[in-house]
C-alpha cells in the first residue's frame, strides 16, 4: 500500500481532514500533519503561544521532521491548493527526491486564482474537484506504482 502525503495549509483543516477520511475508507494509508499536530499541541491548535515562540520551541521541530519526512518518503503526494509557503517547499522536498526516478507521482487538487507559476510543471496531475482524487490514487496504485516498485 503506497503512503501518502497532503501538503496544505491550515486554512484548509477542514478539506484536508475529508480527503485524508475518504482516501482511507477507500483503503489508502494517508500521513497526517494535521494529526501529528494535534498529538503535539500545535501552536495553531490551542492557541497556546505566538507562532515565533512556537516556531524555536522542541514541538516545532518534532512537527518540522514530521513534516520532511512525511514529504520525502511518501509514494504518493498531493498538493491541497490554495496553500502557503510550507506546502510549497514541501512539493520542493518531493520532487527533488522523484528528479531522477521520475517514478514518483505528483497530484494537485486546485482551486481557482491558485498562483503556483512556473513550478506548477512539478506536478503529473491535476484534479478540479476533491472527488477526482481517490479514483486517481486508485488508478496511480494499480498501475503507476505496480510497475515501479
Amino acid at each position: 500500500m503506497a503512503k501518502i502525503y497532503v501538503a496544505s495549509s491550515w486554512k484548509n483543516q477542514h478539506g484536508v481532514e475529508m480527503l485524508t477520511k475518504e482516501l482511507r475508507d477507500n483503503g489508502h494509508e494517508v500521513v497526517s500533519w494535521i494529526e501529528n499536530n494535534y498529538g503535539e499541541n500545535h501552536n495553531h491548535v490551542i492557541k497556546k503561544f505566538d507562532f515565533e515562540t512556537w516556531v524555536n520551541s522542541p514541538e516545532s521541530d518534532q512537527s518540522f521532521e514530521f513534516d520532511v519526512n512525511g514529504a520525502a518518503i511518501c509514494d504518493i503526494f498531493i498538493y491541497y491548493a490554495p496553500s502557503a509557503k510550507a506546502a510549497a517547499a514541501e512539493c520542493g522536498i518531493y520532487y527533488g527526491q522523484r528528479f531522477h526516478s521520475k517514478t514518483i507521482p505528483m497530484i494537485a487538487l486546485w482551486s481557482k486564482g491558485e498562483d503556483f507559476g512556473l513550478m506548477r510543471k512539478m506536478f503529473d496531475f491535476y484534479c478540479e474537484r476533491h472527488n477526482q482524487v481517490v479514483p486517481l490514487v486508485d488508478e496511480i496504485e494499480r498501475t503507476f506504482l505496480k510497475t515501479t516498485k
